[in-house]
């Protein structure tokens, strides 16, 4: 009796033993079972390290789809407004005079021409730089169209109002002093350079304002614009740019899907305004670029 059924518990065994050997003998409800519960656990929170950057998914809004980016022209805004409260507010009107006295009626000099100059730095910065191999946010033809687009949207808004307000300089020379020019492209030319290279170092937007800031004072130094037409002259600078770079991926998108190496933007020269056309004989399609805005 004992060694029966010694030999039957040998025989469940090796029975038992078989079939867990045996993947196809698994009951498929348990199998799927099983798999559920294992699945449960994301790979990534077990292999985070492991995943290549490539194979992630990317759930960014499409640079041509984000809307308008309203905070980002908060600053640009209340410039802009604070120098046309100079145009009619009496303490602001006080504050140019008082500026302009300090500066150059209480301390008579020869104008520095520099800042004829010093407002082209920032962008040239940025091409030099490229060419120096520190590359920033864009290739060559986009970040060109970058510029091109924020100096068109700058210049435009800067001489249309210049011929609307009619104010007279400070040193009497003609009547075209708000807002000021110089310092609109300069601070236009300062967001350029700050946006290409924010995400390489901070301290290049800081180089650029900086000789952005000493345009401005530059003017009010030779006397050439009061202090509400260098504060607005800043802010459309900068608005001119931020908009240029928050429009292109969607002219991008809309202009040129399905029309590889096809460029169409407005142009501004010499008192005309135009639409420049090129077309590239590669058929490589344009990548829509993250602006950075």
């Amino acid at each position: 009796m004992m060694k029966m059924a010694t030999v039957l518990t040998l025989f469940i065994c090796v029975c038992l033993s078989a079939r867990a050997q045996n993947p196809s003998s698994i009951n498929t409800a348990e199998y799927n079972s099983m798999i559920r519960e294992v699945s449960v656990t994301p790979i990534s929170a077990r292999l985070h390290d492991t995943v290549p950057n490539q194979h992630r998914l990317d759930w960014s809004i499409p640079e041509y789809r984000k809307p308008f980016p309203v905070q980002k022209f908060l600053l640009p805004t209340a410039l802009v407004a604070y120098g046309f409260a100079g145009l009619h507010v009496s303490g602001l009107q006080h504050l140019n005079k008082t500026v302009k006295d300090e500066i150059y009626d209480d301390r008579p000099h020869a104008p520095l021409h520099l800042d004829n100059y010093l407002m082209f730095v920032p962008a040239a910065a940025v091409y030099g730089l490229n060419a120096a191999g520190i590359k920033g946010k864009h290739n060559f033809k986009d970040r060109t169209i970058l510029l091109l687009m924020s100096q068109l949207f700058t210049n435009s808004a800067v001489f249309a109002l210049k011929g609307q307000t009619r104010v007279l300089r400070p040193d009497g020379s003609a009547y075209n002093s708000f807002p000021s020019g110089h310092t609109a492209v300069a601070f236009a030319n300062a967001e350029f350079m700050r946006l290409e290279y924010k995400d390489v170092s901070p301290w290049y937007g800081v180089a650029g304002y900086a000789a952005a800031t000493a345009t401005g004072v530059l003017r009010m130094y030779n006397n050439k614009h009061w202090l509400n037409d260098v504060v607005a002259g800043a802010g459309f600078g900068i608005a001119g740019t931020r908009l240029a770079y928050w429009l292109y991926p969607k002219l991008q998108h809309s202009l040129f899907k399905g029309s590889p190496g096809t460029v169409l933007m407005p142009s501004y020269q010499s008192g005309s305004y135009g639409l420049s056309f090129a077309k590239s004989l590669s058929k490589e399609k344009p990548a829509l670029y993250d602006t950075g805005l």
